[in-house]
């Protein structure tokens, strides 16, 4: 049943149909196994109820939040306070891109937007530094990793539906992993500027210059703490986190003159794009969960796993590269709602901590958004930077490489990402 399943998959997906319409295909090949009488009453019950979840209503809350911070200019901000802090550096303009993606991080919480808003902008002014393109691009998609692991993160939200996780907790989780990803992009940056001989540009800044520049970051920099603080402190739920930010966002760019009624405008019909591809996707998927879990997949996957699971590192490593295998070759959302039911149960037997392994998956995912072949943040890359797909995937590998070091880091250590839950709640 899965192998047929999983070759119709492919089949629909290599002849180009939409990737929602393959999956909910598949879906119908695998009732035709189980019960072909519960197609009617059941696939339309499980896609509907797959998006019927109060707090995926803050996907589309964030993705608006970060289109209006680009509409409203407050990108552009925190790319000229990243600008200061370290653009005086060697290799200063690498060192900015994955500082303003850090920045940009706490407000998105998708790698994609990360991608666009920031390659457009940064990729030719490294080009101009003495970067070439292709690294710089590489940089830019790598970079965008961070997007999905400092809070907010749609994946999070999705994995906390899923595993009934505090979503509080995956996001105070993902503050240090999603810093270490920061930190080692960044000695990845500095190691090609030296070994590439790329001057220093400028000098320190001056403290009343970088306190102008604070200032004028200042609105985009409250907005992490809103959200964060506000879901941690059971203030508000994540879909009102998601409906306060926005709301604070489109008034910071009212206030500050930077967002017209045209670009809030634009900002919604992007948002609504967006967010109508993502819950197709996930309703879809949502359907061959149910399926396989109908068909107690999950269960044989667990006896499968059982002379390993006294081994919780060994678990981890091996759910996360079968987890970095389907992402390689299926749309990151799909890989997510499909995975996490089956791993969950494997997971909780090996006396995993769900936070722990929300973050190993959420980081699995998002690596795959820069692995060939089916990477959406490479594509992005390259078409905002104007360069082959081929020539930027041969770059791409030793980004993808130093995600996975980070990964590997986090599951032989956990408590770099449950520490920072336990210190706060």
């Amino acid at each position: 049943m899965i192998l047929t399943m999983l070759a119709v998959f492919l089949a629909h997906v290599l002849l180009g149909l939409p990737l929602f319409l393959a999956l909910l295909v598949t879906a119908v090949v695998g009732f035709l196994f189980v019960d072909p009488a519960m197609i009617a009453r059941m696939l339309p019950q499980q896609f509907f109820g797959g998006i019927n979840v109060f707090s995926l209503m803050a996907i589309p809350l964030f993705i608006l939040a970060g289109n209006l911070m680009n509409a409203s200019g407050l990108t552009e901000r925190l790319m000229g306070l990243a600008r200061l802090l370290v653009g005086h550096l060697r290799g200063g303009l690498g060192h900015v891109n994955v500082v303003s993606s850090v920045f940009f991080a706490g407000v998105n919480g998708s790698a994609v937007a990360d991608t666009s808003a920031l390659g457009s902008l940064l990729v030719p002014a490294m080009q101009k530094e003495g970067y070439s393109r292709a690294f710089a691009a590489g940089l830019t998609a790598g970079s965008s990793l961070i997007g999905p692991i400092i809070p907010p993160s749609i994946f999070m939200i999705l994995y906390a539906s899923l595993t009934n996780t505090s979503v509080g907790d995956l996001f105070l989780a993902g503050v240090i992993p999603g810093l270490l990803l920061g930190v080692a992009f960044m000695g990845m940056n500095a190691w090609h500027a030296w070994r590439h001989g790329l001057p220093k540009r400028g000098g320190l800044p001056r403290l009343g210059e970088l306190g102008l520049a604070a200032l004028a970051a200042l609105p985009a920099l409250i907005a992490p703490f809103i959200i964060v603080a506000g879901i941690v402190l059971g203030f508000v739920t994540p879909t009102e986190s998601g409906a306060l930010t926005a709301l604070y966002v489109a008034l910071c760019g009212i206030l500050l003159g930077g967002l017209r009624l045209g670009d809030f405008w634009r900002a919604l019909l992007d948002t609504a794009r967006l967010t109508s591809a993502i819950f197709l996707i996930m309703a879809a998927s949502a359907t061959i969960s149910w399926l396989l879990s109908y068909a107690q997949v999950p269960a044989q996957f667990v006896s499968l796993l059982a002379p390993y699971i006294d081994n919780a590192v060994l678990i981890l490593l091996l759910l996360s590269a079968i987890t970095f295998v389907t992402g390689m070759f299926m749309e990151e959302v799909s890989a997510l709602m499909l995975l996490t039911p089956i791993f969950a149960p494997v997971a909780m037997m090996a006396g995993i901590d769900p936070v722990h392994l929300g973050i190993v998956i959420t980081l699995n995912i998002t690596i795959a958004l820069i692995t060939p072949p089916m990477g959406a943040c490479v594509f992005v890359a390259a078409a905002v930077s104007r360069i082959e797909i081929v020539a930027l995937f041969r770059t791409i590998w030793p980004f993808v490489l130093t995600a996975i070091g980070v990964l590997l880091l986090l599951i032989l250590f956990p408590q770099l990402t449950l520490w920072l839950p336990a210190a706060i709640g």
